[in-house]
């Protein structure tokens, strides 16, 4: 296990009565959490699912400018309505949008859970984060779609869903996901890092979340699954996210 960062204390993740705020990633949209979002509220918990503009049932809001800010300014509206702290979960993407959210208000943010999840410094994007292949391969999938400025989804099998039923399922729901908030850098304050976090990562993996997670020193469990696992393992995530800051695995 690595040692979290020092900072507020706080109850552990998944206390009596916590609530969850579930942000998801790039394509998706809040349906996506709904087994995990189920089981959380099946334990006893509080579980908010929000939509970022611009996604699934808010795709009418899609437009060239939506971005990071936009997405975290989404995500702090649903934290300011919420009564008391938060375990904030961001999923792939929403990684930079959660903890730009928290940065805006830390006071609201209990604990911050990263799954499979970009995040960087101050003035850093998505696109200086990832490999150099995946963002030439986003540039081919925006290149490709009928709108320049935004991203077709992938096949469902490139997120690890391979389940006829889960694909079908994931598919028939993935909406395009805006360029801007993969090149807009994420604004922190450094509020942010006083917030307790830890991270899941699923192996085996292409993407170096993992390497991001260790080396911000932040708890770090592996959950053998594909990058969707609040589809394909939800009761495998549910169980890290209430077991309080998860334990690496041998």
């Amino acid at each position: 296990m690595t040692s979290g960062p020092v900072g507020r204390s706080s109850g552990a993740t998944g206390a009596a009565g916590s609530t969850f705020v579930l942000v998801h990633g790039a394509w998706h949209g809040g349906w996506c959490w709904e087994r995990v979002v189920r089981r959380l509220r099946e334990r006893g918990h509080d579980a908010i699912a929000p939509t970022l503009p611009g996604m699934a049932e808010r795709a009418s809001e899609l437009r060239a400018d939506t971005g990071l800010s936009c997405h975290a300014d989404a995500v702090v509206e649903v934290l300011r309505a919420v009564h008391g702290p938060v375990v904030l979960v961001g999923h792939s993407y929403a990684g930079l949008v959660a903890r730009q959210a928290a940065d805006r208000v830390p006071e609201a943010v209990e604990q911050i859970v990263l799954v499979d999840a970009w995040f960087g410094p101050d003035g850093c994007s998505l696109f200086d984060l990832a490999p150099a292949w995946f963002g030439a391969a986003i540039r081919d999938l925006a290149a490709a779609g009928d709108v320049p400025w935004s991203i077709p989804p992938p096949p469902a099998e490139l997120v690890g869903v391979t389940d006829p039923g889960d694909r079908a399922w994931l598919e028939a729901r993935l909406t395009p996901h805006p360029v801007a908030s993969f090149t807009e850098p994420t604004r922190l304050t450094g509020a942010v890092e006083a917030i307790p976090t830890s991270a899941v990562v699923v192996e085996p993996s292409a993407f170096p979340f993992r390497e991001l997670a260790e080396t911000a020193g932040y708890p770090t469990a592996v959950l053998e699954a594909g990058h969707d696992a609040m589809v394909t393992h939800p009761g495998a995530l549910t169980d890290l996210l209430l077991a309080g800051r998860p334990s690496l695995r041998s």
